[in-house]
């Protein structure tokens, strides 16, 4: 093994972002080498925050988007200097909660300046960086870590190596692509929506927070036309209300992961009875958070979309509550529940506790329904299939046995990216460990990897040298994809490969001849 651990990180948007700053932290990891291996043009930002029009915003405040673990000031402080050097206040205040939710652009310029910082700090305490902009196409495990090929045919030999690759481009359901009218990014939207007429009629596919910024930007851009949000179920993020402080004393990753240290299973009901026990702390009925996941099924999408409009300066903090702990605690408990659990998790509730747990903007709500008042936007359910006709687009919805038809002249694919579980261009790569049996596949999507150390397992057993990180650790965690629970996952890479490291250094020189 080489004496200074060589470091890879497959992925450069902000999984790898949350890991560097991690890793400058380390202080007690002694310097090496780190290759960051990115093929976007869009270094740092992934899929998501890309240059883009203001108007489409992260759903987070600051406090929860903050890429250092500890800091929840972080981000703010960052956006406060900016003001400052830019000589004037950005306009980000939510216009009905007050609070901040920046354009995803300028997130993702927090994202760039947090990697070049970590960076910097890593240079300056003796590390070497190299930047490879070139994508991984396979790897094969090694004794001492893991020798990966670029898409050049080029070799690179790490002694760990970070598997942080993005979702990549949402799935195209319906086999669409290369048909006139298919848009089938659609980030960044101020690209992919600039050559719509004015007045066509526009069918986005999925209901979700993409979609909700897709008919923001439309909108911004003075489109005319009637747009139409096609869906299974119609079921809209919701609406965050405005922010209150509570600090968790009973639903915390602390005391998730000392029952896992333990050994110990949760049940569904087990799960809830915490819930309620955090809630009737602060005042609040688990009641009130069973009526909420029940409206997504039964409550019509609109009515629930100008009720939570309503309430939200609710005195109740219920609904705050949850959505802070579940994703904060998520990862902690998946690995807890039974498998039977999970399924019913997934199979019953999964869209409730996306659209509660990653809700919009009250202002971007407001935009909404204003649209869907005026008549330009309306939601559709139980979309079956579309297909192209040559002059636009064919879309059949079913209710019972009865089939309606429309059409539509442009399509926008909006569905959520996570569908497709692995990144297609990724695909290869893990095919490759699979198959040299550096790594298992999890029935769910994703990798199989220890939860408290993120490490990718075969079998069960840990490889203290591979890990996962975000969208690859998909099916073993809940909730890969929030900056949080990204922070909480890198904290503790960083932390297995100092220990590693440091052990691994220590048997080296316990073997050197006296």
């Amino acid at each position: 093994m080489s004496s200074l651990s060589r470091i890879g990180v497959v992925g450069g948007g902000a999984s790898a972002v949350c890991l560097l700053d991690a890793l400058a932290a380390r202080t007690d990891l002694a310097p090496g080498a780190i290759t960051v291996f990115e093929p976007s043009k869009h270094l740092w930002r992934g899929r998501p925050y890309q240059p883009d029009l203001d108007v489409v915003r992260v759903n987070a405040t600051p406090q929860d988007m903050s890429v250092r673990a500890g800091d929840d000031h972080h981000m703010a402080e960052w956006l406060a200097g900016r003001n400052l050097f830019e000589g004037s206040r950005s306009a980000y205040a939510d216009p009905l909660s007050g609070a901040q939710f920046v354009p995803r652009a300028v997130y993702g310029d927090y994202l760039e300046q947090s990697a070049r910082a970590a960076l910097l700090a890593l240079v300056r305490r003796g590390w070497r960086v190299e930047l490879v902009r070139n994508r991984v196409e396979r790897a094969q495990s090694t004794p001492d870590g893991l020798s990966m090929w670029t898409d050049k045919g080029v070799r690179h030999d790490v002694d760990y190596a970070v598997f942080s690759v993005g979702a990549g481009r949402p799935a195209d359901l319906y086999a669409l692509s290369g048909h006139p009218g298919f848009i089938g990014e659609p980030y960044p939207v101020r690209d992919s929506l600039s050559g719509i007429a004015p007045d066509a009629d526009i069918a986005l596919i999925g209901a979700g927070l993409t979609a909700v910024d897709v008919v923001l930007a439309l909108a911004a851009r003075g489109h005319q036309g009637r747009i139409r949000l096609f869906s299974r179920r119609n079921v809209l993020p919701g609406v965050r209300q405005r922010p209150v402080h509570h600090v968790l004393r009973h639903f915390t990753p602390a005391r998730f992961r000392a029952l896992a240290a333990q050994g110990e299973r949760l049940t569904l009901t087990d799960l809830v009875a915490v819930m309620a026990a955090e809630l009737a702390e602060a005042g609040e009925d688990i009641a009130t958070v069973r009526r909420e996941i029940d409206a997504v099924r039964s409550e019509d999408a609109v009515d629930r979309l100008r009720r939570q409009l309503a309430e939200v300066d609710s005195p109740s903090i219920a609904m705050r509550i949850v959505q802070q702990a579940v994703p904060e605690a998520g990862p902690d408990i998946w690995p807890l529940l039974t498998e039977q659990d999970k399924n019913l998790v997934l199979a019953e509730n999964d869209r409730a506790l996306m659209s509660l747990c990653c809700p919009m903007p009250p202002g971007n709500a407001a935009v909404l329904l204003r649209l869907i008042d005026a008549g330009q936007v309306e939601l559709v359910s139980g979309l079956v299939g579309i297909e192209p006709t040559g002059h636009g687009f064919r879309l059949a919805t079913a209710r019972g046995e009865h089939t309606t038809e429309h059409r539509a002249d442009v399509v926008v694919n909006a569905v959520n990216a996570r569908l497709r579980k692995l990144s297609e261009k990724a695909t290869p790569l893990f095919s490759s460990l699979v198959a040299g049996g550096a790594a298992e596949p999890h029935p769910r999507g994703g990798l199989h990897v220890e939860r408290a150390t993120s490490r990718l397992t075969v079998d069960g057993v840990p490889n203290p040298r591979l890990y996962g990180l975000g969208d690859p650790t998909l099916g073993s965690l809940f909730f890969t994809f929030g900056v949080q629970s990204l922070v909480d996952r890198a904290v503790d890479i960083a932390a297995a490969i100092s220990e590693h490291s440091s052990a691994t250094a220590v048997r080296a020189d316990e073997l050197l001849p006296a």
